[in-house]
């Protein structure tokens, strides 16, 4: 190609170039916008203050610093404390220096409330009492009775056996009918929730007060001598009470006596052939499960 002519294409980009850049700014009718401006903001003049100075006295007889110029001095407006203050402390803080400060009053005392204790007496003649659980370890048991005789419950435990073991059943009573005992039993619920509790039939006192003497039977009365360790008034009691007998080796058994009400289940070893055999045997009973008998006749 032609210098020439390379040298023509070349001038008329640039032309087309300058001709797009600023034949735009010629036609535009916004003028521009400067990029910083200058604002006159005029300040208004200080206000003018009246200061007055006042000296204020100190009272007292000891005499007193020279007062420091750059230290605050406050006066007292008798503006009610803070909210959040103690009045105690703000009573002290807004007195004079020859006031003492006004005392706080003493705050009430909530007495302690008295220890629950149970609406109906109990009686030695009752038949119901509470039953309080089974326990195997004599320290439990007993902690349980001093903490309800010490409410004023006429707690006691008594011997029993659990699962072939020895243990100690508690008990609150007795009460001469089923109401009583249990409305022994909510007051003890409120202060011991804890412990299980249910009102149970007691053993009846229908034991014998002696033992049978050795002439009560004739001497070729072979088998009619027995054991009696309780009488109850529930049949499900004494039969506990025979499996425990059983359960230690001894012949157990539950024999009736009367009907209705008057009703009695008598918890016996034996029978034996003859006296020195119940003897023996009650000796026996007493050592290994620590319950006491009388020897009576078995018919």
């Amino acid at each position: 190609m032609d210098s020439a002519l390379k040298h023509r294409l070349i001038g008329a980009a640039v032309l087309i170039g300058l001709f797009v850049i600023f034949v735009p700014m010629f036609l535009s009718t916004k003028s521009p916008q400067p990029q910083n401006s200058t604002l006159n903001l005029d300040i208004p003049k200080p206000p003018e203050h009246d200061f007055q100075t006042r000296t204020l006295p100190v009272t007292g007889t000891e005499s007193s610093p020279a007062p420091n110029p750059d230290t605050v001095v406050t006066v007292d407006t008798k503006a009610a404390p803070r909210v959040d203050a103690r009045p105690e402390d703000s009573a002290a803080a807004a007195a004079k220096p020859s006031e003492a400060p006004t005392p706080a009053p003493a705050r009430p005392t909530v007495p302690a409330p008295a220890p629950a204790a149970p609406a109906t007496p109990a009686t030695s003649e009752g038949r119901f009492a509470v039953h309080l659980g089974v326990y195997a370890d004599r320290g439990h048991a007993d902690a349980l009775v001093a903490a309800l005789k010490k409410r004023g419950f006429a707690a006691y435990d008594e011997s029993t056996d659990y699962q072939g073991k020895p243990a100690l059943r508690v008990r609150v009573g007795p009460y001469a009918d089923r109401a009583a005992a249990e409305t022994a039993r909510l007051k003890i619920k409120q202060v011991e929730p804890r412990v299980p509790s249910s009102v149970v039939e007691r053993a009846a006192a229908a034991q014998p007060t002696a033992d049978a003497p050795a002439s009560a039977l004739p001497a070729n009365r072979a088998g009619g001598w027995a054991v009696q360790l309780g009488a109850f008034k529930s049949e499900a009691e004494a039969n506990k009470l025979r499996d425990r007998l059983r359960a230690a080796a001894f012949a157990g058994f539950v024999e009736r006596a009367g009907s209705g009400d008057a009703a009695l289940w008598k918890v016996r070893a034996g029978p034996y052939a003859d006296r020195g055999g119940a003897d023996k045997a009650r000796g026996d009973i007493d050592a290994k499960l620590k319950l006491k008998g009388i020897i009576v006749t078995q018919p």
